[in-house]
């Protein structure tokens, strides 16, 4: 008797299914940007170990795609981005200063600080708890803390449905 192959599953599905081991144990990253009122823009996903900067250019990446109309005009650029200790590198300053955007992020205990390409900003990484604030709501949808799905797709659904719930009740209170 001959056994049937298993499809092949899908070409966007990573082998890991953006699970891994941390610290914490088996675990997700969600890497996320959003604008200043606490819209979520776009997000990826990482496997627990992963490092947090191991996804940045693919985040940008999805906001140039989020940011544009059908004519490909930009609807709007980010004048900062800011971030972490886990996103602080020169490469990322580098980055952040050729497409124009003033990277605030804080220097690490162990780097100098007048060696860095930019200024950093109190004032300016004092409004990073928006995002702060968003991951801890996304924590509150049941579905997205306990990530009942094995796939990374049916993950990355269930988040946006979860964006799509915020906007609608910053819509309709």
């Amino acid at each position: 008797m001959r056994r049937r192959r298993r499809k092949k599953r899908d070409a966007e599905e990573p082998d890991d299914h953006a699970l891994g081991r941390s610290r914490g144990g088996f675990s997700t990253k969600i890497h996320l940007i959003c604008d200043g009122g606490g819209c979520p823009i776009h997000f990826e996903l990482t496997a627990g170990q992963a490092h947090e900067n191991t996804s940045l250019v693919d985040l940008l990446n999805g906001i140039d795609d989020e940011m544009t109309t059908a004519d490909g005009d930009v609807v709007a650029w980010p004048a900062a981005i800011a971030g972490d200790k886990g996103y602080r590198a020169d490469w990322i300053d580098e980055m952040f200063l050729d497409m124009g955007v003033t990277p605030v992020i804080p220097s690490k205990t162990n780097e100098d600080r007048n060696a860095r390409l930019a200024e950093f900003d109190k004032e300016r990484y004092r409004q990073r708890n928006i995002v702060e604030r968003l991951i801890g709501w996304l924590k509150e949808c049941r579905c997205v803390f306990a990530r009942y799905e094995k796939t990374a797709i049916n993950f990355c659904g269930m988040i946006k449905m979860a964006f799509i719930q915020r906007y609608l009740k910053m819509i309709v209170p």
